[in-house]
């Protein structure tokens, strides 16, 4: 059997290395080769022995998805359709900023939570994506872009924002995060790494003892009664549970704060009374808000809260000193904005080829 070793974190890999009777010093080579320098070659991984690098190229390899498109915004946003098999595919965003590229990674194709206001939900859930499809999308946007003049990759940050809900595929997320964050593979900042969620209790919990990275919460409601028809996961982890493990979380995470995502949907979540009930909800959780303009798609029930609604509910939250900024909008005129990922991805496994819609 042929691996993928960008499946493997560096204790899987060790442990893979060990059961070919190589020392544990070898996996850290290979992670440095793999992630450091972005080289799948064996046969350039210069510093193994050339009885290992046969061996390698016998059991091994490094593959990351098939890009099946790949589009660039006028912003210089980028986005890659990439190939999950079977007539699925996700997509990863990489936008460009003055002194930092964050890219945007998918953990699942499709997403079971279907929120009401984003497009991955209506086209329901497929299945989780594996170590290296995960990571894979750092690897290759690291590869496609090139480093830049100082010799530097252009991922500074990495947001698991994409399709899909992070903490329900907990193990291949984590040890993703793993090799996001070892100084031998791309040696990131637990501060730069980012892992949104909808509100899954017991697996932030996890997270917190696991893996601690920033965190940002999917809130979009002052209360549970909005909340259950918007975000319907609210229905099993109610915004008081959401809140205690919020407060937890904090005990290890490496920020002081919570980041919470509340996209604005017009006459829906963002009056100033919506704004003065989220800072009674979150008066025991230090946090920040970031509003995010809402995207539209096919058959959207919402519209996008207009430019005074959203300054009048952010001068609220600001009032009551909690850090508030409204994301801006990018990527938008290639559908790579926030809850709008989309692409047509043909399904080669029916002899009609029919073409699935896949959105985030």
């Amino acid at each position: 059997m042929v691996e993928n070793l960008l499946n493997f974190d560096a204790q899987h890999l060790t442990a893979w290395f060990a059961a070919m009777g190589e020392k544990p010093f070898r996996a850290r080579q290979v992670l440095r080769w793999i992630h450091r320098a972005g080289e799948p070659d064996f046969d350039a991984m210069t510093d193994l022995a050339a009885s290992l690098r046969g061996k390698l190229k016998e059991t091994a390899c490094v593959l990351a998805p098939n890009v099946m498109r790949e589009e660039l915004s006028e912003d210089g946003t980028r986005k890659w359709l990439l190939d999950a098999g079977t007539g699925n595919a996700v997509e990863t965003v990489f936008i460009p900023e003055t002194g930092r590229g964050t890219l945007c990674v998918s953990t699942q194709a499709g997403c079971a939570l279907d929120c009401a206001f984003c497009s991955t939900g209506k086209q329901g859930f497929n299945r989780n994506l594996g170590v290296a499809e995960i990571i894979g999308q750092l690897w290759l946007a690291n590869r496609e872009i090139g480093r830049d003049a100082d010799g530097l990759w252009p991922v500074s940050n990495v947001v698991l924002m994409g399709m899909g809900e992070p903490l329900l595929n907990f193990d291949n997320t984590v040890s993703a995060l793993h090799l996001m964050l070892d100084d031998n593979a791309y040696g990131l900042s637990r501060r730069r790494v980012t892992v949104s969620t909808s509100g899954i209790v017991p697996a932030m919990d996890r997270l917190r003892d696991e893996c601690p990275v920033a965190l940002a919460v999917s809130l979009h409601a002052p209360n549970d009664a909005l909340r259950n028809v918007l975000v319907p996961i609210n229905r099993k982890y109610p915004l008081r549970e959401l809140m205690a493990a919020c407060q937890r979380y904090l005990e290890c995470a490496p920020r002081d704060f919570i980041t919470f995502e509340y996209v604005m949907l017009e006459g829906v979540n963002d009056s100033t009374g919506d704004a003065r009930e989220l800072i009674a909800l979150v008066r025991d959780v230090p946090c920040k808000f970031n509003l995010i303009p809402f995207n539209p798609f096919p058959q959207a029930p919402y519209r996008r809260s207009g430019t005074d609604a959203v300054r009048r509910f952010r001068d609220v939250l600001m009032q009551a000193d909690i850090v508030t900024t409204t994301r801006k909008v990018r990527g938008d005129d290639i559908a790579a904005a926030c809850g709008q990922l989309a692409g047509q991805v043909q399904d080669k496994t029916r002899k009609t080829h029919r073409v699935m819609e896949v959105r985030a």
